[in-house]
């Protein structure tokens, strides 16, 4: 039977399917957003850290690293000890007990502070002396400033012998001293005086002052040992400007975070 010629010819096409696309996919897209999204976290994680302080970045650091040597014996796997290794429970006990130390000093140092205030508080008197002292937390320990006054000096004009509201304030924190163990360092500091003086006394004048306020606090009973140190810093330290102020004229009386040796 002869085919018609208004009959086409059946062309059957075979197309080949690549899985994935090639290079024309879309899985390439989903991997790039991760990398995108990772790039993105480490550049906000680096600018947050750029932002925080020295102490705090140092605390994230201590936290990811290791503290203490692991020893391969145990003390068993449960009990007082957690299963670690005695030497392991020593170390850690002692690095405890000092971070316990440090905080109970500093407690202690906070509550002379409250002692002073009450003191000074509870008589007008008291205030008015008060008047001439400023406390505030150093690197060393609890910093108490003694300072002058306009027209109401803590010693004479120029020279090293105490007024009675040096005495005052010296039997008030004499007392509150002693009910903490810590050492104490002794500074005196004084302003500048015009250059026209011949012969500068800053430097004899604040030693001087040192020297008295250390034998006041012992004539009040504070014991000497407790003394870690007598220093006349002349005008070298100004508190406030212009250097000349009144207001430089102080005794500093450090209460030094170290407690005393015993």
């Amino acid at each position: 039977m002869n085919r018609s010629d208004n009959v086409r010819p059946v062309i059957i096409r075979r197309k080949r399917v690549v899985a994935g696309g090639g290079h024309h996919g879309g899985a390439w897209k989903v991997a790039y957003a991760d990398f995108v999204t990772a790039m993105m976290a480490f550049f906000l994680m680096l600018w947050l850290l750029g932002t925080v302080e020295d102490d705090k970045r140092k605390g994230v650091a201590d936290y990811f690293s290791a503290t203490f040597a692991v020893q391969t014996d145990s003390a068993g796997s449960d009990g007082v000890f957690g299963g670690k290794a005695l030497s392991l429970v020593d170390s850690i006990t002692d690095d405890v007990a000092t971070r316990e130390k440090s905080r109970e000093n500093l407690e202690q140092l906070e509550r002379v502070v409250e002692s002073l205030e009450a003191r000074f508080a509870a008589d007008d008197f008291l205030g008015e002396a008060f008047e001439h002292v400023a406390i505030r937390m150093t690197d060393e320990g609890l910093l108490i400033e003694l300072f002058d006054l306009d027209g109401r000096p803590l010693f004479d004009a120029e020279t090293h012998q105490p007024r009675p509201v040096l005495h005052l304030l010296t039997d008030i924190m004499t007392d509150v001293f002693l009910t903490v163990s810590n050492p104490v360092a002794i500074s005196a500091h004084a302003r500048s005086f015009p250059a026209v003086f011949l012969e500068n006394p800053v430097w004899t004048m604040t030693i001087a002052r040192a020297e008295a306020m250390r034998g006041l606090m012992e004539t009040a009973g504070f014991p000497e040992l407790r003394v870690h140190r007598v220093t006349g810093n002349a005008d070298r330290v100004p508190a406030v400007t212009p250097r000349t102020a009144t207001r430089n004229n102080r005794i500093e009386l450090i209460l030094l975070l170290r407690a005393e040796d015993p």
